[in-house]
Parts: structure tokens; sequence; C-alpha cells
């Protein structure tokens, strides 16, 4: 296949992108920079140049690509309407060219908040979630496209990762050590981002319409062995802390520290025989790339 990928130049699309090349596919990867757009070209893939609020390019690389794989977002936390309004924009533009073809569509949202107090399933439906995926799949199974969306954990880790663990890490450093808040029983999902790739090349080949696919190796990572793994590494003390001091502790990851989330990954696996092959979180932070400048 000619797949279109946005976000190709990420930590999680740049892996994508990888995996879909090794397997034959093609690859046409957005690229919003000379730079992005030389790594691209680099792995091997074409360069289609402009970025997530470029509706028209988003369209044309849509038309010309034999299915799509949905993985740009604006990651800001402080404008998440602005955020989830460009994602659904960006995802409506590539709908209207792939309406009626019955190309594969493959888009991107999270576990994290999917279910609390239970094991999470993919017959699960999102609630208040950030991104227009969700309510998208659907809809655009409805309009004769192959449309299937990866649910990712909130920690999807590996070399180079700078996202919510690297973040945890980071405040960590600041406050001189590791928090967990109350007991840290609470729980987060994990994958790693190989794994996460393979995933993603899994649903653009063969995921049924409408399909809703957990990104989760591991269900449930107890966050207080999270944070103990964190103070090794740093070699600080690792404290618990009240429910009414995460905020001020955790600041703009507040909203996910405390949270408690278990995801299955049974129906995916057997869906697509998606096998997770990669270590655990634990293991990569043991692995000590995390605490490197």
């Amino acid at each position: 296949m000619r797949v279109f990928v946005t976000g190709a130049t990420g930590f999680i699309g740049s892996a994508v992108v990888r995996e879909l090349l090794e397997a034959g596919h093609r690859v046409v990867g957005l690229a919003r920079s000379d730079s992005g757009a030389q790594a691209l070209t680099d792995a091997g893939a074409e360069v289609r140049r402009g970025s997530l609020e470029d509706l028209e390019s988003l369209r044309q690389g849509a038309e010309e690509a034999d299915g799509v794989i949905h993985l740009a977002y604006i990651h800001d936390f402080s404008d998440m309407q602005a955020a989830t309004r460009a994602d659904r924009l960006a995802t409506e533009a590539i709908g209207a060219a792939l309406e009626g073809t019955n190309k594969p569509f493959v888009l991107t949202s999270g576990l994290l908040m999917l279910a609390t107090g239970r094991l999470a399933t993919e017959d699960d439906l999102a609630v208040g979630s950030g991104r227009y995926a969700e309510t998208a799949v659907d809809e655009l199974a409805g309009r004769g496209i192959r449309a299937s969306v990866v649910r990712l954990s909130p920690t999807v880790h590996g070399e180079h990762d700078h996202g919510f663990v690297r973040a945890l890490v980071g405040i960590a450093q600041n406050k001189g050590f590791a928090a967990y808040v109350g007991d840290g029983s609470n729980h987060w999902p994990a994958v790693h981002r190989l794994d996460a790739a393979a995933l993603f090349r899994l649903a653009l080949e063969s995921a049924p319409a409408g399909s809703r696919l957990h990104g989760a190796a591991e269900q449930g990572v107890p966050f207080r062995e999270i944070a103990e793994a964190i103070g090794r590494g740093l070699n600080l003390p690792v404290r618990s802390i009240a429910p009414e001091d995460s905020p001020a502790h955790f600041g703009w990851m507040n909203f996910a520290a405390p949270v408690d989330t278990l995801a299955s990954n049974d129906k995916t696996r057997q869906l697509l025989n998606w096998e997770p092959q990669r270590q655990g979180l634990l293991e990569d932070l043991a692995a000590g790339y995390y605490f490197r400048d």
C-alpha cells in the first residue's frame, strides 16, 4: 500500500514509518519542517509538506494514498479545546477524501480514564474524550471507510521518549523526590513504541471498520512502582503525597498522575494477532536512558 502518515516524524510516528517500510509498504509522511522532511527522506519515505492545520494538504495526501494513519495531534494541554478542534477538522478533511473508497483510516485516541475501578475493554465507549477520533470511527465507517481507532496507553515508552514518564522524571528532579498519590495503587497501562507501531500497521492492513483497538501491552503498571523506578534511577527518595497535595506537586500532570486505569488487550490480540514482544515500562526505566540528559 501507499500509506499517508500524519505525525510521521514524532516519537511514535517515526516508529510507525519504519514498521510500514519494513513490511513493504510505501510511506508518505507529513512534515512541517526541513528537518522533519530530511528525517523522512533518510528513513526511505516520501514527504508531503504541511501541518495539521493545512487541510488541503491533508485532503490531497489522503486522496493519493491507499490508506491513512493519523497520528498528528497538538499536545497543548493549556488549550485542549483548540487541540480538539484541530484534530476534528483534520479528521473530517481526511474522511472527506476517503469517503466511499473502503480504504483504511487508522485514528488515534487514548486509554487514560476510559474506565475507573474496573478493567476497560475494547467494547467500552469513551466518555468526554479529548479526541474526536472516538466519536468519528462509527460515522466514518458508515460513509464507506474502513476506519478504526488505536487507543494508546498513557505511557508509550522507549528510548527518546519525551512523554508522560519523561515529565515525571523532570518533576522528581525539580522537587527532589519521586512521588505517588496515596498508596500509589492506581495503574497506568503501558506499551513500548515498537509494539505500538506494529499495532498501527496491523490495523491498517486488516482491522474491520469500526474497530476499537487497545495499544496496551501491560494492562496496568502500579504508579507506586513507576515512582520507585524513577527514584532508583535518580537516586532520590520516594514519598507518598496526599491527594490534596497532588496538584501542587504534579502541576499539569495532575490530570493523569492519580488516575487508575486498567485496560485489557484480549480482543485486540485475537482480532489482529498482535503479540507485544518488547520490554515493559519498568524494564525500560531500569535501562537508564530516561535519566540521561
